[in-house]
């Protein structure tokens, strides 16, 4: 397949290259030879840029240097650290929505395009598993929905959120918090929920139309936005690194990495992603409880199986279990 290249706006081609020049200047003429456009319509982008939040200094005969950008996550900040051939490509951006899931199935459904994204600077009624509430403060977190749109049948649909929180978790890793993956679709720091995964979809018997693949993840909430009962079972990245993350750069990591795993799926099907997700499995070999709409079982969470349901040994016979919450009650061995 051919390299993607996207066709950036002129604002977002300065904001590329101002941030590969670093803490160096970047001449007008320089700007004016690689856009192809005169130093005045350069300066004009420039001003374009300054008013939605970014600070650029200017000197004659040096040029224009970026030294702060918005805490934002549009186009505008993401798309010149992406590496991706689509995913993120078309970004629909919002500063509040009750649910970006709701948004993207609405946008799948109009006819959007595999890797087309929706982001919300507020979520005020996300949807979590099980019609739980994935509520978010403006301007602190991800609130993210990716439409994907693979040539599988229905009954693969659920390995998409086991690929996402392989990604998630080791993006998050990178951002220096070591994360790990608590069946079916949480993302855990130090026991605590940090992320969560939604995964919807649209399809008959034979194939899948299109997912959505919800992702909300806790980026630079303080404590004190946790509601009271949430405080000790939920936490942020920033909570746990001790300073807060660049929401953009994050988000363009995650986009990376989640694009990378669906290709490894695509062309090596669920093996690798089975391999990866269990190395970082905060509950296999753990004692845990299991409560679902009909019953409760309590056993050793034992492997996933190719599909990604949960193995539980339970009085030395193997349950296997395709949803449910899941609650550790002893340590993983070892």
């Amino acid at each position: 397949m051919e390299p993607f290249e996207p066709e950036l706006s002129n604002e977002e081609m300065i904001l590329s290259f101002l941030a590969e020049g670093g803490t160096d200047f970047i001449s007008g003429a320089t700007l004016s030879d690689k856009l192809g456009l005169s130093r005045t319509a350069v300066w004009k982008h420039v001003e374009t840029l300054r008013k939605l939040g970014y600070t650029i200094e200017a000197q004659p005969a040096r040029g224009y240097r970026l030294l702060q950008v918005p805490d934002r996550l549009t186009a505008l900040e993401i798309s010149p650290m992406l590496s991706t051939r689509e995913l993120g490509r078309t970004l629909h951006h919002f500063d509040s929505l009750p649910s970006t899931n709701a948004q993207a199935f609405e946008l799948a459904q109009e006819g959007a395009l595999n890797g087309e994204v929706v982001i919300a600077e507020a979520q005020t009624a996300g949807k979590g598993r099980r019609g739980r509430s994935w509520v978010s403060p403006a301007g602190k977190n991800l609130s993210m929905s990716v439409i994907l749109k693979p040539e599988i049948a229905p009954t693969r649909a659920p390995e998409l959120t086991l690929v996402a929180a392989v990604a998630l978790a080791e993006t998050l890793g990178e951002a220096g918090a070591p994360a790990l993956i608590k069946w079916p679709n949480d993302v855990q720091l130090e026991g605590r929920k940090v992320a969560g995964i939604l995964t919807e979809l649209s399809a008959d018997t034979e194939r899948v139309h299109f997912v959505v693949l919800g992702i909300g993840v806790n980026l630079n909430t303080a404590a004190a936005d946790f509601p009271d009962d949430l405080r000790e079972l939920a936490t942020s990245v920033a909570i746990m690194r001790g300073q807060p993350v660049p929401r953009a750069l994050f988000t363009a990591a995650l986009l990376t990495r989640l694009e990378a795993w669906l290709d490894t799926w695509q062309q090596n099907g669920f093996g690798p992603v089975r391999d990866r997700w269990k190395a970082l499995s905060s509950i296999l070999g753990a004692e845990v409880l299991v409560r679902s709409d009909s019953k409760e079982l309590r056993g050793v969470a034992e492997d996933i199986d190719d599909s990604g349901a949960l193995l539980l040994r339970v009085d030395g016979r193997v349950e296997r279990i395709l949803a449910g919450d899941v609650e550790q009650v002893r340590p993983r061995k070892g």
